[in-house]
């Protein structure tokens, strides 16, 4: 058992954060060496937080930053020899735009924790972006693998566990019919290509603040009247097939989907690429009635929502997608994404699949997709970790956690409201909580955010991804929130102190 020491890509709101502060690698940081495409400053705040001294958070800022470095000098060293074969020193290059300094090198992790090159253990409160809220080494998860490795990794054959897993799922969010891929993204991708084909359409309407992978159409940010690409290397035809809305904005989309052009609406239940923001009571309900009456497919992703409740908000709320599609702790923190469907476009899609016969058919597949591996992992994490009371446990937690963040701004006077979203929180700077990504960005305030990580981060305590806020897995306890409010208390206690 690894012991504390003191104990999706969000891509829209995640990898722009950086480009609000003046250099991309301050003096303070002099190996940042990538400067990332990241957070334009018209998304961000920029502007003063009620209770919060700049002066001070600046200094406490490069204070941390220079403990940073200091604890890992080990990482520095990995990053150095990786510069010479990787671009930016990472395997994937989004890995360098998260953080100002350079990323820490893993070797190994254990339940929510994880050491770090440098031999520091630390409680991670973001789980990967939610792929490890199994926990690093579920043990129905690990068992499950060994097993499916000494009787073969890869067939290109179906295997008998994804029906186990199809079933699951389908128990799980009421959908009938599944299909499988590597990644929420590719899952997005082929269910999108279905509602096109089904449809006969072409353009994907989402709302302002999405994230649903790194998919040509998925990167693209506006408004009604106006889209753009949010990162270089897409296609320029990405923006013209995708319309954004804002989020709760039913007359919005009325009039979007009355041009008869939209294959499809794409969507979380709530957002959470900026931080939560909860849809209206009534907001679902006459998104599903729209989408019929235009004849548009509904695609809900519950990507990240599906650890807010036992088979996603979908069930929790009721929802009726026509489309579903999973990635991320599907898997267990193996590599897996699905997409469920009606009966109906089940038979639509078995009727157009792609083959031998000389005709084309719908653009599914890739090797490695429905591997046994990932299979495996999956009907193990959904079947012996992924339980109801595994659920229960992390919303009795996630709503401990919350509970703790108002109590710490109300205790240092800060107007402040904590998200809530099953077992995840997070910071709302304002009184009222967000009904749009717009209102949202107002409590995305770069320096804050950053300032805050580093301080976590050199206690033992790590925070990845600057736009979710902390959660809760399957793998925390009561102790692991104490200790997380705990050093939150001392941080807002340092920041609000007087002068």
């Amino acid at each position: 058992m690894i012991s504390s020491a003191s104990r999706s890509p969000m891509r829209s709101a995640v990898e722009r954060l950086s480009r609000s502060f003046d250099e991309c690698r301050s003096a303070s940081t002099p190996h940042f060496a990538y400067c990332p495409t990241t957070m334009q400053s018209d998304h961000v705040n920029q502007g003063e937080v009620a209770g919060v001294d700049r002066s001070r958070l600046e200094r406490m800022r490069r204070r941390e930053d220079a403990t940073f470095r200091q604890r890992t000098a080990a990482s520095e060293r990995l990053g150095r020899r990786a510069r010479l074969v990787m671009p930016s020193g990472v395997p994937m290059a989004w890995m360098a735009g998260l953080y100002r300094h350079d990323p820490m090198f893993v070797v190994a992790g254990e339940g929510c924790h994880f050491v770090d090159a440098d031999g520091h253990t630390y409680l991670d409160m973001n789980q990967a972006d939610l792929s490890a809220s199994c926990g690093f080494s579920p043990q129905p998860v690990v068992d499950a693998i060994v097993a499916q490795a000494k009787r073969g990794l890869q067939f290109l054959l179906p295997v008998e566990a994804a029906i186990d897993v199809a079933e699951l799922l389908a128990a799980r969010y009421g959908l009938s019919h599944w299909q499988f891929t590597l990644s929420a993204s590719t899952a997005n991708v082929e269910a999108l290509r279905l509602a096109r084909l089904a449809t006969a359409r072409t353009k994907v309407l989402m709302f302002a603040g999405h994230y649903h992978g790194h998919w040509d159409e998925a990167l693209v940010d506006g408004t009604e009247r106006e889209t753009h690409a949010e990162l270089l290397g897409l296609t320029p035809s990405a923006a013209a097939e995708t319309v954004i809305a804002p989020f709760n904005d039913l007359e919005t989309v009325a009039r979007l989907l009355a041009n008869h052009d939209v294959a499809a609406v794409l969507t979380e239940p709530a957002l959470t690429n900026v931080g939560v923001v909860q849809p209206d009571p009534d907001f679902h309900q006459g998104l599903r009635e729209l989408c019929t009456r235009q004849g548009t497919l509904l695609i809900i992703d519950e990507t990240h929502t599906q650890m807010a409740a036992w088979g996603g908000l979908t069930r929790a709320w009721s929802l009726q997608p026509d489309l579903l599609t999973l990635g991320k702790s599907v898997g267990g923190g193996v590599p897996l994404g699905a997409y469920g469907m009606t009966p109906q476009l089940a038979e639509f899609m078995d009727r157009h699949r792609d083959d031998d016969a000389g005709e084309a058919g719908l653009a599914t597949g890739g090797t490695t997709y429905a591997n046994p591996l990932s299979l495996v992992a999956a009907r193990a994490a959904l079947g012996e970790v992924m339980t109801v009371d595994a659920y229960s446990h992390t919303q009795r937690l996630g709503g401990k956690l919350a509970d703790g963040i108002d109590a710490a701004a109300k205790r240092h006077r800060l107007s402040w409201r904590a998200h809530r979203l099953g077992g995840r929180s997070g910071y709302c700077l304002e009184a009222e909580l967000p009904r749009t990504a717009e209102d949202a960005a107002r409590s995305l305030d770069v320096e804050l955010i950053d300032t805050r990580r580093v301080y976590l981060a050199n206690r033992g305590i790590w925070e990845a991804i600057a736009s979710a806020g902390p959660a809760v897995s399957f793998a925390h306890d009561d102790g692991d929130v104490a200790t997380y409010l705990e050093t939150l208390d001392q941080f807002l206690g340092e920041l609000t102190a007087g002068p």
